[in-house]
């Protein structure tokens, strides 16, 4: 590699309020790598031969104001020279599975020595402990429903691993062959970073960039953007085999109220002030600091409460608890996940 090459792992929520960051950087690289599967309407939605909505409309995005608004984006890098590739071999494999189960096929029909199968149980075995979670949540006690998040994020982790190695096999070569490559990727694909180091040729030209650091810093906020499920998470993707040393639990316990909390849903029109952010740094900060006990309490309250009543509920809970000095008391804080 020359002195000009360079590969930027580029970290980011998909919130429409993200783009500018993302632009930034994309901007400054020759080829950009998408974390999405191939699609035969991606080079004509690029050209505008195909109109963006006719583009996603098949593909049920989870973010459709936010991809909408990347498209734009793309096509403009597109018209400026830059290659843009899509490279997600997990994905790939996950729509020929099921693409597959909807020409009649069951599970017992796919090649156990082929792609289609690994991906299909680490599909499976996660949405799986997820139904199991949301009917426990429901119906099941306190205790009961942080084994079930615990479970879950077990076998989340167990997906991501297999997805960024996936993933990481499919970008070497692209990174060793072009000069100046942006990867885009989610915030909770930092194992590619771990992995890529190990597999190319040069990995003092690797640069990982948290764009979300970035953002908060432009309103004044400094930190890291993990809420507690996504820390759970990255300590079973770092650590599966590493026994509960009681952070486990306490991380599950806010995960919990802090999926209550947080808004879902995209907001029209969020440029300014990025709205998602800060709500995302308000509801970890609303949670950071409850005990396993809090929690317990908060749980009952909580339960079938829309979002913005469960975030006055809590807020009302820290505002009165803190004031007796009764939050975090007798409890283990919970560390920030060790990105290797």
């Amino acid at each position: 590699m020359t002195s000009t090459e360079k590969t930027t792992l580029g970290l980011s929520l998909h919130r429409p309020e993200m783009i500018p960051f993302i632009a930034r950087q994309m901007e400054r690289h020759d080829t950009i790598v998408l974390e999405e599967p191939p699609d035969e309407g991606f080079s004509r939605m690029l050209t505008k031969s195909l109109e963006v909505d006719d583009y996603l409309m098949p593909l049920d995005v989870e973010y459709p104001l936010f991809s909408r608004q990347m498209c734009g984006l793309l096509r403009d890098l597109h018209a400026s020279g830059k290659r843009i590739v899509q490279v997600e071999p997990y994905l790939a494999a996950l729509v020929r599975v099921h693409t597959a189960f909807a020409d009649g096929h069951g599970p017992d029909r796919l090649d156990r020595k082929s792609l289609l199968y690994p991906v299909y149980m680490a599909e499976h075995n996660a949405t799986a402990a997820l139904m199991d979670y949301y009917r426990t949540v429901m119906t099941g006690t306190f205790d009961e429903t942080l084994q079930a998040i615990c479970r879950f994020a077990r076998t989340d982790a167990a997906r991501f691993r297999l997805r960024d190695s996936l993933r990481v096999q499919a970008l070497v070569s692209r990174v060793q062959s072009h000069a100046a490559v942006y990867i885009e990727a989610g915030p909770m694909h930092y194992h590619l970073w771990t992995l890529l180091r190990h597999h190319v040729r040069s990995p003092r030209r690797l640069k990982v960039l948290f764009l979300t650091d970035i953002a908060l810093r432009t309103i004044g906020k400094k930190g890291r953007l993990y809420g507690p499920g996504d820390r759970l998470t990255l300590r079973y993707l770092y650590h599966p085999k590493k026994q509960d040393d009681g952070q486990d639990i306490i991380l599950a316990a806010r995960a919990l109220i802090h999926s209550k909390i947080i808004e879902k849903e995209e907001k029209p029109n969020a440029i300014e002030g990025l709205p998602h952010l800060r709500n995302e740094w308000d509801c970890n900060g609303m949670v950071s600091g409850l005990s396993l006990a809090d929690c317990r309490r908060l749980f009952p309250l909580l339960r079938g409460v829309e979002t913005v009543k469960a975030f006055q509920i809590v807020k009302a809970y820290r505002e009165e608890t803190l004031a007796m000095g009764s939050v975090t008391a007798g409890e283990p804080r919970a560390t920030r996940p060790q990105l290797h």
